[in-house]
């Protein structure tokens, strides 16, 4: 007697949050088809996390495991919402998690915002690392001092990328053509701003402590803005001495009491800083100063410490600015995206209408699910509570009652609506083509930037393994 084949589920996103969710799936009996919209997997690990961090990236590992599973199967190169939809995706799978994570930049929404030389980080984390729809992209680094606005760890990932020393940067799987242009660069103070205290401050200790290695940079801190205010003092209170607020602080306090070096780079953190306008050259086209407001902090309504800006301005001249000031999820059709707070409508992963009932079969982890917050980490509990979530509607009948489409069928649906799709194999064939082109180099991989050069990597290595096999077949 024939066994039921267990249910099908689609995953649309091959990032952390994606696997991790496809993980806790199949652990659990399900198959699972995951879907990206590039041919390269991993999500943020290949084109967030900053190239000199490769440790970070040795996550990719467990993520391999996971796609070596017999009940996971690989699309890349299939954008959904253009070729897929989402009513052709429910009427095949069991359930749907979208795992698409927050691809837009929030915008800061002052005067001068769309400047040239103003840049949301997106833009720039991608195009440094050889994301093929962000290396055409061009940041003029000729100038003397940029600006970063945000006080998250992307914020200090663009300002230790925009500083590091050209030897670094060249051990790095960073793209060749970012390399040149930071190695060349002439950049020499990054102020990063941020509209709240160093005790609000989104950044990881990690991070901080990274940034404070850097050879041949100062991080300077003004030691003013290390002073609490009441509301900061409390928080800092209830957080307890060694929260992770609290070792920030300390660490901010050591930055501010060391002297500075004579020809060092320099990394300004300030905070209780807002920008409210950047103003162009004479030409009114390029950035070429940032108008900041400064900030007192206040407790909210629900208690909770927010900036609010005085009539105290300062104006600084710069050359580059980038924006670090959150993130927003994608618009897809039908997705019930809350425009408040830019992640998908959901209880506890469920995604759920205006009404707040849950949609059947549809489900959310990740940044998509929660906003930009945690670590790489993070995404395996966020991942594990939707899962949970999905697994209990199952028993309880509250999925649709078709069964899931035949492996072939969904296989064949695919090709029809994206022929140059990407399987596993084809991955490997650029995995393998990267890192061999890395190894001369001492880099861990020199990585492929367009659809076009990846394609003609994945073609290769499918004739020569045709070629091979031809040769090896036994002779009549």
């Amino acid at each position: 007697m024939a066994q039921t084949p267990p249910p099908r589920i689609a995953v649309i996103g091959a990032g952390p949050s994606g696997f991790y969710a496809t993980d806790h799936l199949v652990r659990a009996g399900m198959a699972v088809d995951l879907f990206d919209c590039l041919p390269t997997p991993y999500g943020l690990v290949r084109a967030g996390v900053a190239p000199d961090h490769p440790k970070i990236k040795s996550v990719a590992r467990v993520f391999e495991r996971t796609a070596a599973h017999p009940a996971v199967r690989f699309f890349g190169g299939v954008e959904f919402g253009e070729a897929i939809t989402r009513a052709e995706m429910l009427e095949r799978f069991t359930a749907v998690v979208y795992a698409m994570g927050t691809e837009l930049d929030a915008r800061l929404g002052i005067p001068g915002e769309d400047l040239s030389g103003s840049h949301p980080a997106t833009h720039f984390v991608c195009w440094y690392n050889g994301h093929p729809a962000h290396a055409h992209r061009r940041f003029d680094l000729g100038g003397a001092h940029a600006v970063v606005v945000g006080n998250g760890n992307v914020a200090l990932d663009v300002a230790r990328m925009l500083v590091l020393p050209e030897k670094t940067l060249r051990t790095t799987d960073a793209s060749d053509q970012a390399i040149d242009v930071l190695a060349a660069s002439s950049l020499r103070r990054v102020s990063v701003l941020g509209r709240r205290g160093p005790v609000q401050s989104a950044f990881s200790t990690p991070e901080l402590l990274e940034l404070g290695r850097l050879d041949g940079v100062d991080v300077v801190v003004d030691p003013a803005e290390l002073r609490l205010d009441p509301h900061s003092a409390r928080e800092l209170a209830a957080h307890g001495a060694n929260s992770p607020a609290a070792r920030r602080l300390a660490l901010l306090t050591e930055f501010s009491r060391r002297p500075a070096s004579p020809g060092n780079r320099r990394i300004e953190l300030r905070f209780l800083r807002s920008p409210v306008e950047l103003l162009g050259d004479p030409a009114g086209e390029r950035v070429s100063a940032v108008r900041t407001a400064h900030n007192v902090l206040e407790a909210d309504l629900d208690g909770r410490v927010v900036a609010r800006p005085t009539h105290r301005h300062e104006v600084q001249s710069c050359d580059l600015v980038i924006r670090a000031v959150g993130y927003r999820a994608r618009p897809v059709e039908g997705l019930p995206l809350d425009p408040r707070t830019g992640v998908l409508r959901n209880v506890a992963g469920r995604l759920v209408g205006r009404d707040s009932v849950a949609l059947t079969g549809e489900y959310v982890v990740g940044w998509a699910k929660r906003g930009p917050s945690g670590v790489i980490g993070t995404n395996k509990s966020d991942a594990e509570n939707t899962v949970t979530a999905l697994l209990d509607d199952l028993r309880r009948g509250r999925l649709n009652g078709r069964p899931s489409a035949a492996p072939d069928e969904v296989r064949a649906w695919i090709r029809r609506g994206v022929p140059a799709s990407f399987g596993w194999d084809a991955w490997l064939s650029i995995d393998r083509h990267e890192r061999a082109s890395g190894e001369p180099l001492g880099r861990p991989r020199v990585k492929l930037t367009s659809l076009a050069q990846m394609h003609a990597v994945v073609d290769r290595a499918r004739a020569d393994a045709v070629s091979d096999s031809a040769r090896l077949a036994p002779r009549t």
